[in-house]
């Protein structure tokens, strides 16, 4: 197509969206000329069964309960006077505990102001929340941001040096919507210990976002911690950004949480129509369903030219592919759904992997996220006439038509800057896109049996692991793995006893020893 065609075909289905500040080119996809007309049922039907769910309805089936992520940001849209009461009493809650710590009314209990923030969580406890932190952090935060979000030892031993001689004015929030989930649990117990090994209670320096009356709850009212705020059982993990799990660390960070709330309610508002060419969200999720035929045939490459939205990526890679990747539809039938996503960011990705995208294996879709504001002030010349940001802007349109030229499909998403009206437009965006696409393809995006198997079959080898070592320490010999599992009436878990006395090996703490044999996996175990 000759580039007065394509530009012609750019103001035809650009979609401008100015109440959010934000453009949605779809241009470079595909798409025939009747795949609206062709797709317009479905999204109908689509948009009917998002406006239900906002209304009440049972969305999670396998929990038997409501999805009202939306009701975060306009409590008045909540089918219950009770719930839209409750949201607006731990919004306020938020604001104001994050008020008293900057103030230094909430301090340690020396009364030293708190200058650091640890958060604790995994998974949707974490990924939104990290983003945000990164998006909008600055040298005027008024708390200093780190995580726990994994399970690590080696990577939380380096968040604790990092923190370093400020653990004293370190304020921790734990999220855990269950109250019971392995890694924040184990993350709380390090913290706890570190705090301890400073001469510090770590229960006067905590705070617990969780759901009510879970064990991490109760665990925080009876240690008298700082305070709780809730999560409810119809707010998803990875829709939880709105919620006090992302919105506490934001407000102590010294973000505008008002602004994040604001950015989502338009963009909630803007994306309700059934008008689908005026509609980014339907846009996004028929973009989606066009190039993956509808079953995930190409992979989700988001390619943000802004250092800012580094971590967008990542916090899509669990709201799609957690909320998408179903094995069975909601009839029951085995489809094996999902998208998968990965991302770098502009223009870093010029020199890592658009190589491949341009002339590898065609089995992908690219979204462009492009920020017209490049910084605040005027920037220099870095030749005559050109500024950094130019060269940032022209990597983009170059990298972008690159692709184009040969054959490959993208969506460029355009926003004036990032601030946080325009990060709470992006996560509502996708929140919606991920909705309708579910409804196009007739799954469930609010469940997630997938990660449920997981944590059962993690379960399983921590107990396997007890009968492992037990029965070395009780055998006072050395033994092989497969002597080992024989012996606790397990022969065909050999495999992970095996792995499980390697990883007790590189471990002092565990007790056993290993003597390597001929063949490496008849090596023999000794408890010492």
């Amino acid at each position: 197509m000759d580039k007065l065609k394509l530009w012609e075909r750019y103001q035809k289905y650009l979609c401008v969206s100015p109440e959010i500040g934000l453009t949605l080119d779809i241009s470079r996809m595909g798409f025939p000329d009747d795949f609206f007309d062709a797709m317009g049922p479905r999204m109908q039907r689509a948009f009917g069964e998002m406006a239900a769910l906002e209304a009440g309805a049972i969305a999670n089936r396998d929990e038997d309960r409501m999805v009202g992520h939306y009701w975060l940001r306009a409590p008045g849209l909540a089918p219950d006077p009770a719930v839209a009461a409750e949201i607006e009493f731990a919004l306020r809650a938020v604001r104001e505990f994050a008020a008293g710590v900057h103030d230094g009314t909430v301090a340690g209990p020396d009364g030293r102001r708190f200058s650091r923030l640890l958060v604790i969580g995994i998974g949707g406890s974490a990924l939104g929340p990290e983003f945000v932190a990164d998006a909008l952090g600055s040298p005027a935060d008024r708390l200093k941001p780190y995580f726990f979000d994994n399970t690590d030892p080696d990577g939380i031993d380096r968040v604790v040096a990092e923190i370093g001689p400020h653990l004293a004015e370190t304020l921790v929030v734990v999220i855990s919507k269950s109250g019971s989930t392995p890694e924040t649990r184990n993350g709380m117990l390090e913290a706890k210990r570190a705090f301890e090994a400073a001469g510090l209670a770590f229960e006067k320096q905590a705070v617990a976002v969780t759901g009510k009356e879970s064990g991490l709850d109760r665990t925080a009212a009876a240690a008298g911690w700082l305070a709780r705020f809730p999560i409810w059982d119809w707010v998803g993990g990875r829709t939880s950004e709105t919620s006090a799990v992302g919105l506490l660390p934001a407000a102590l960070q010294g973000i505008d949480i008002d602004e994040i709330l604001a950015g989502a309610r338009l963009c909630d508002a803007a994306t309700r129509t059934a008008d689908t060419r005026r509609n980014p969200a339907a846009l996004l999720a028929l973009m989606w369903h066009h190039a993956t035929d509808g079953r995930g045939a190409r992979d989700m490459v988001v390619l943000p030219y802004k250092d800012r939205l580094l971590l967008f990526s990542r916090y899509l890679q669990q709201l799609v592919m957690e909320s998408l990747g179903k094995e069975t539809d909601r009839d029951g039938n085995v489809v094996h759904q999902g998208i998968a996503v990965y991302g770098n960011k502009g223009s870093t990705d010029q020199h890592a992997y658009v190589q491949q995208l341009r002339e590898g294996v065609a089995n992908f879709f690219a979204t462009f996220i492009e920020v017209l504001r490049d910084r605040d002030g005027n920037s220099m010349e870095v030749e005559p006439g050109v500024t950094s940001g130019d060269y940032l802007s022209g990597f983009l349109q170059g990298t972008r038509r690159a692709l184009y030229e040969n054959g490959r499909e993208s969506i460029t998403i355009t926003v004036d800057t990032v601030d946080a009206r325009t990060v709470g437009v992006l996560i509502a965006l996708y929140e919606r896109a991920v909705g309708l696409y579910a409804s196009l393809v007739n799954i469930n995006a609010y469940n997630q049996p997938g990660v449920e198997a997981g944590k059962k079959a993690a379960g399983a080898v921590l107990a396997l692991q007890g009968k492992v070592l037990a029965c070395l320490r009780e055998s006072g010999k050395a033994c092989s793995a497969a002597e080992v599992a024989a012996a606790i009436g397990a022969p065909d878990e050999v495999e992970a006893v095996f792995h499980i006395l390697r990883h007790a090996v590189a471990n002092a703490d565990h007790g056993v020893t290993m003597v390597k044999g001929e063949e490496y996996c008849g090596s023999r175990f000794t408890a010492t």
